[in-house]
């Protein structure tokens, strides 16, 4: 049992030596005054620190007692088995249960965690050391961040060289291939060089499989993004994270530097703004231990990296579509739309991290945000104004126009209403769809500022519009000058004398 002593607070303990040592009470009076037994006042006056509690001698087990050398062998046992087939407390239990034991299971766990305890021996590591420009690891890890006002979880992708420690994060929606491949081209534009082999985990984006003996068999798109930068990988053993132990501090490292507090962003390219300015930052940082800041460890290391290629690699996923009836094609379940008037029936689609391209031969005909979403329609309404133009019957029940009207100025509704009150048999919606076209070639809001200028001037029609569009983009441009310091050429035009010869010559004839 603990005594009493043992117990009592600290500042419990400094009234009891304050009464005896200076107001010099007696360890009678102290008990009495301050209700604690006479053992407990004798320790506190020896002591201001308080006796930790051990125990003295093993606690009795009279029931697992006669069982324990039993257990033992069974735990040494179990050294020798294999991982998946090794003796559980339950099944230990079970034997001893067999052999007379008649306490509590409990009991038999406990005593197995404490001689496992006991005999764990506490993991050690080799320090490592690398030469400039031969090492970089890379890793994921997931982050929170607020984009376009919605909670999400981000991708981050990590590269840190071994060297300089310097360290490059770069957020993405998912850890897809591509993504993964273009974190690596931005990391090695980031270090302005790349590093002569990179450790990774077993990644399936990397490796298709792990082989008898520790071979890899790597993805046949990562064995061609690596000889497009000619560098070395490396794989670490499946379990062991501590093989590249930077990049895995790294993770932690920047979800505590840099995403906390919780990043609001407008979009992706936003928040990896954030990313890369503070990754700058932290250049100036100081490694323990290390006689040189991050910034000036990489500039050492910088003319030890491989050069960068003349051009990078193509970071997308690249499949054969076929267009579909409404001018669309499909990837991951997601359709996007594609011109009207450029409908092939064998198409490329290209789906990058952030985009999805779509090509006839080698012409990007349609390009789009990439949707991570599952069936949906991702439109752009111009794709459909060359079809809208031919059928104008069907503009007010067409799904793109639709969506994009819950959007567009007020303004483009009144110029409607105008040509629809002015035209009949569509007329009206044709010039309207003529105005829209005017967003295939200039920016949105100088179309409805030229919108709203043809209305007020009284030519609210496309021809107005498109006016009043070309002297918004000729605004800044000078007047010519009506001023002349000296006549011009043709200022003497119509002012010289004829030359009449021409009619004798045509009275001679007569």
């Amino acid at each position: 049992m603990i005594a009493e002593w043992e117990m009592i607070k600290v500042d419990e303990r400094e009234k009891i030596r304050r009464a005896y040592f200076i107001e010099h009470k007696s360890m009678r009076r102290i008990a009495r005054e301050l209700k604690h037994s006479r053992e407990t006042v004798r320790q506190a006056i020896e002591s201001a620190e308080p006796k930790t509690y051990t125990l003295q001698k093993s606690r009795k087990a009279p029931m697992l007692g006669l069982y324990r050398a039993r257990i033992d062998e069974l735990l040494v046992e179990n050294e020798q088995l294999p991982r998946k087939q090794r003796y559980t407390g339950h099944k230990i239990y079970e034997d001893v249960y067999a052999k007379g034991y008649r306490g509590s299971e409990s009991g038999v766990r406990r005593y197995i965690g404490l001689q496992r305890r006991e005999q764990k021996k506490r993991p050690v590591y080799l320090p490592l050391e690398f030469d400039a420009g031969t090492d970089a690891q890379a890793d994921w890890g997931e982050a929170q961040a607020i984009i376009a006002g919605e909670q999400v979880t981000v991708q981050l992708f990590l590269m840190r060289l071994c060297y300089s420690r310097k360290l490059f994060v770069r957020a993405f929606p998912s850890q897809k291939q591509e993504s993964f491949f273009e974190g690596h081209v931005q990391a090695f534009h980031h270090f302005q060089g790349i590093p002569r082999r990179i450790s990774y985990d077993n990644l399936k984006t990397a490796v298709l499989r792990i082989l008898e003996g520790g071979t890899r068999q790597e993805q046949s798109t990562f064995i061609a993004f690596r000889s497009h930068y000619l560098f070395e990988s490396h794989f670490c053993t499946p379990g062991q994270g501590h093989e590249k132990g930077r990049v895995e501090k790294g993770v932690g490292f920047a979800r505590r530097n840099f995403m906390v507090p919780i990043p609001e962003v407008a979009s992706f390219e936003e928040l990896n703004e954030l990313l890369l300015a503070a990754c700058l930052a932290d250049d100036q940082r100081r490694v323990d231990r290390q006689t040189m800041t991050i910034g000036e460890a990489w500039e050492e290391e910088k003319p030890h990296l491989l050069p960068l290629p003349k051009h990078d690699h193509d970071c997308c996923v690249t499949k054969s579509v076929v267009l579909n009836p409404y001018s669309q094609v499909e990837f991951e379940t997601n359709r996007y739309s594609v011109p009207s008037n450029r409908a092939y029936r064998n198409l490329v689609l290209k789906a990058y991290p952030f985009r999805v391209d779509v090509l006839h031969l080698k012409e990007t005909i349609a390009s789009h945000p990439r949707c991570y979403g599952q069936k949906q329609d991702i439109f752009d309404p111009l794709h459909y104004l060359p079809l809208l133009e031919q059928r104008p019957g069907a503009f007010e029940h067409a799904k793109p126009i639709r969506r994009w009207r819950r959007e567009w100025p007020p303004v483009y509704e009144r110029l409607l209403d105008h040509l629809q009150g002015q035209a009949q048999n569509g007329h009206g919606i044709r010039e309207f769809i003529h105005v829209l076209g005017l967003h295939q070639e200039h920016p949105a809001d100088l179309v409805a500022k030229a919108v709203e200028q043809a209305l007020e001037f009284g030519c609210a029609h496309a021809d107005g519009v498109t006016l009043c569009l070309n002297q918004l983009l000729n605004s800044d441009r000078p007047a010519p000058s009506l001023v002349w310091t000296e006549p011009p050429s043709w200022a003497a035009v119509g002012e010289q004398s004829p030359d009449l010869t021409c009619y004798d010559q045509l009275l001679e004839r007569v």
